[in-house]
Formats: structure tokens, sequence, C-alpha cells
């Protein structure tokens, strides 16, 4: 089952000049517990997704694990992209994914949805993306 919200898929940059960027934030639910707490694999997952987006990384990929409560333990994220940011926190409690693709590049962000999905093997998700302008 594929939840989606905010999104027209009719409107990008170039339809929406006036936009400065594209902000989607992707939940990602019932994901595969061994992958979202496998630091390597997050670190191929985003350079995955860039070459799939086309962003060029800026620096290495920056995965991170704390979290002394239970409910925010898990591995957190940071990928400097030329055109901004894309970041992420994998919450081991709920086996959720919350991902979140910051640029001033255009992107299709249902690409980015399906494809992390996919990853991650989760079994739903929810995106809502803003166009900053």
């Amino acid at each position: 089952m594929n939840v989606s919200s905010c999104i027209k898929s009719n409107v990008t940059l170039e339809t929406m000049p006036e936009a400065w960027g594209i902000a989607s934030a992707i939940d990602i639910y019932e994901c595969d517990p061994k992958k979202i707490r496998d630091a390597e694999y997050i670190k191929s997952f985003v350079v995955q997704l860039c070459d799939l987006i086309e962003m060029k990384r800026f620096g290495d990929t920056q995965v991170v694990h704390f979290g002394e409560d239970e409910k925010v333990a898990g591995f957190s994220m940071v990928q400097l992209i030329e055109t901004s940011l894309i970041s992420a926190h994998f919450a081991n409690l709920t086996n959720t994914v919350y991902l979140d693709v910051f640029s001033c590049k255009a992107y299709d962000p249902e690409v980015v949805r399906e494809f992390s999905q996919t990853s991650f093997g989760g079994s739903f998700s929810r995106i809502s993306v803003t166009h900053r302008l």
C-alpha cells in the first residue's frame, strides 16, 4: 500500500519558475530492520539515490548512531549535495525511515519515494512536497 499526499506531479521547477527549490519529506513504514541498522547499506543507498536524481554529492555521507531513549534510537544520515542537502533518521523502535531531500535543482519527488521505499523494504510510505519560494 502506498500513501501519497501533497504532491502534484505536473508542478516542477520548470512549470513553477518562481520556486527556489523543492523540499520532500518522505516517511517509509515497516522497513527491513537489517537495512535500516546497517551504516554501510545506508551510505550505499545515498550514492545510488544521488546518482538516480542526478545530484552531485559534496563530501562523504555522515551516518551516526545515537539515542539513549529507544523511541529515537537509530542511525541519522546527512549528505551535503551541491544544490543543498539530503538527510534521514532511521527509527529502530518502529522500523521507520524519515527522509528529507531539499534541492534548488529539479528532481521528481515520487521517484525518490519509490526508490527509497523499495531500497529499505518498506510496506508503505507518505510524502509531503513543498516548493520553496
